[in-house]
Formats: structure tokens, sequence, C-alpha cells
């Protein structure tokens, strides 16, 4: 998939996980075996996901004129994990959560406008 394609999609992802972490509830126990097993079988393809995004955007910045830099790429990938599981285990507080949610859209969105930048400008 190219990366314009995964980072929209990366975008959408974040809306439902927005709403699990909104709407749901703690997990009774943490380590619930069971629990687990669901949360990993859920998220295997989101983390696939962001390590593709990871992988093709760090060779984005790093061979073009971009104003996201490696360490944002780097950055946005970790968070995208913590979020993700923070949706599933809810174990940080809203604030953070919310931070961390605008500081990815954040970066997305200027590697949108970057790729759209480059792409259309002409050499």
């Amino acid at each position: 998939m190219e990366l314009t394609a995964l980072t929209n999609q990366l975008k959408q992802e974040l809306i439902p996980l927005k709403q699990r972490f909104e709407e749901s509830e703690k997990p009774e126990n943490r380590r619930d075996k069971q629990f687990f097993l669901f949360v990993k079988e859920e998220t295997t393809p989101f983390f696939d996901m962001v390590k593709e995004w990871e992988e093709k955007a760090l060779q984005f910045v790093k061979n073009k004129e971009a104003t996201v830099h490696p360490q944002q790429i780097a950055s946005t990938s970790d968070n995208l994990q913590i979020l993700l599981l923070n949706s599933y285990y809810i174990d940080t507080p809203k604030t953070r959560y919310m931070e961390m949610y605008q500081s990815i859209l954040y970066v997305l969105d200027q590697l949108l406008a970057d790729i759209n930048r480059i792409e259309t400008s002409p050499e």
C-alpha cells in the first residue's frame, strides 16, 4: 500500500479507537488471558499497519524535503502503538490520551501535506 493510503487509513482507524476509549470500561482483570488474546487478535493488523507506515514514512522523509523529521515519524509510530493499547486497557488519563491522539493526527496531517506538496510541485 502506498504511503498516502496508509496514512489516511491510520487516520480512519484512530476514530474507532478513540470511541472505544471514551465508551468502554476498564477491563475487570488486566491479566485475564481471554482478554489478552482478544486484544492481541484485534490489534495485530493495526500493529502491522503501523510498522509498514513507519518504514515507508521514514523512507519518504529521509529522501525528500519534508517538514516532518524522522524522529517525529518514530515517535508517532510509538504513540500509535501506545494509543492502541490504551484504547483497550483504558489505563491512562483522558487528557493524556487526547494529547497523544492530537499529536498523532498533527504528524499524519503534516506528512500528508508534505506528500501532496512534493508530489504536485514542479521539479
